[in-house]
């Protein structure tokens, strides 16, 4: 038989809470974050399977992030991967770029342009 808890304590449950923080491009008019939420619960993988989230992962938005919360083992590497994979197929992949701010956390930054011409000045 599979592993059980000892006798008067539960088993652990799995639960991940990611978030990706989307403020600076909503601000700039640059993502949608309704059609960036559409393409993360349209591609992400649950055991293999494409659009079989079920009840085990719930995507949804909040004011200017999008949350993942998962009851089943979740890379946030792969939430990671979907991210960029979105921003390639956007063509805003030479703008914006995923940065880990915590543990449960990345965030679309824009890449820092350093212009010679103000350094001059």
């Amino acid at each position: 038989m599979g592993k059980q808890a000892p006798k008067g304590q539960k088993a652990k449950k799995i639960s991940h809470k990611y978030t990706i923080n989307c403020a600076q491009p909503i601000e700039d008019n640059v993502l949608v974050l309704a059609d960036f939420e559409a393409y993360v619960t349209s591609h992400l993988k649950v055991e293999g399977k494409v659009g079989n989230l079920g009840s085990h992962v719930k995507v949804a938005k909040d004011k200017d992030s999008l949350v993942v919360e998962a009851s089943i083992a979740l890379s946030k590497r792969y939430l990671k991967y979907l991210t960029k994979k979105y921003l390639k197929q956007q063509d805003l992949r030479e703008y914006l770029r995923v940065v880990a701010t915590s543990k449960n956390q990345y965030e679309l930054r824009f890449f820092q342009v350093n212009n010679d011409e103000a350094d001059q000045e």
